[in-house]
């Protein structure tokens, strides 16, 4: 009559072990990557349905280009978001509840930005995503656009789920950076940007990958 073999006890402690530490190796990495491609999911979300809310603009204004279609105002801009997306929360300034009450970089320090002191209306839409526009002139930006893609929820950092869009008035989004007039950007003109704009610069150039 064979034998049958079977593992140890030893053998079987021994190869848990092994696991638990291959687990403990891998699972925090593969929990960061998921949540990156969280954020770039969202961010994508606005990105798309503000895409298509300019394009509706414009179109409905039979323009050629967004200035023509009557986008040259801080008014105008928020009547835009008003008119094209549901409005569920509108705030006289940067603050709760369309915002956070602060904001930090990826490297803890708190979010200090100029950006952040203009008292203009912000928005929350129905997806949870909240706005503050400001209408900013240069060149053929004319927009530029914070955006929240989680509004008030965490982590509240620049790069994670804070972002600075602009819009140029060929009704595409993109960063910005020193001496840029139109839009899309070089890879090179994004790289450029200054802190506050690189980020959304980095997921464009890496195609919506989120690698820093």
């Amino acid at each position: 009559m064979k034998r049958k073999s079977a593992f140890t006890l030893a053998e079987v402690l021994v190869t848990l072990g092994i696991i638990g530490v291959v687990s403990a190796m891998t699972v925090p990495s593969l929990m960061q990557n998921y949540q990156r491609q969280s954020y770039v999911t969202q961010l994508h979300k606005v990105y798309n349905e503000l895409s298509q809310a300019l394009v509706r603009y414009q179109n409905d204004k039979n323009a050629l280009n967004l200035t023509e279609a009557g986008l040259t105002s801080e008014t105008a801009a928020q009547n835009f978001l008003k008119d094209y997306f549901k409005v569920v929360s509108e705030c006289a300034s940067f603050t709760t509840p369309c915002f956070a009450s602060t904001y930090k970089t990826m490297s803890g320090t708190t979010l200090t930005d100029a950006y952040f002191q203009f008292n203009h209306k912000t928005y929350t839409i129905a997806s949870g995503s909240s706005f503050r526009p400001l209408y900013s002139k240069s060149g053929d930006k004319i927009l530029n656009i914070m955006v929240d893609i989680n509004g008030q929820k965490g982590p509240n950092i620049l790069g994670r789920d804070l972002f600075m869009l602009n819009v140029y008035n060929n009704g595409i989004i993109d960063t910005w950076s020193a001496d840029v007039v139109s839009a899309p950007l070089t890879k090179e003109q994004r790289e450029a940007g200054t802190t506050i704009y690189k980020p959304f610069g980095q997921i464009l150039n890496d195609n919506w990958e989120m690698n820093y």
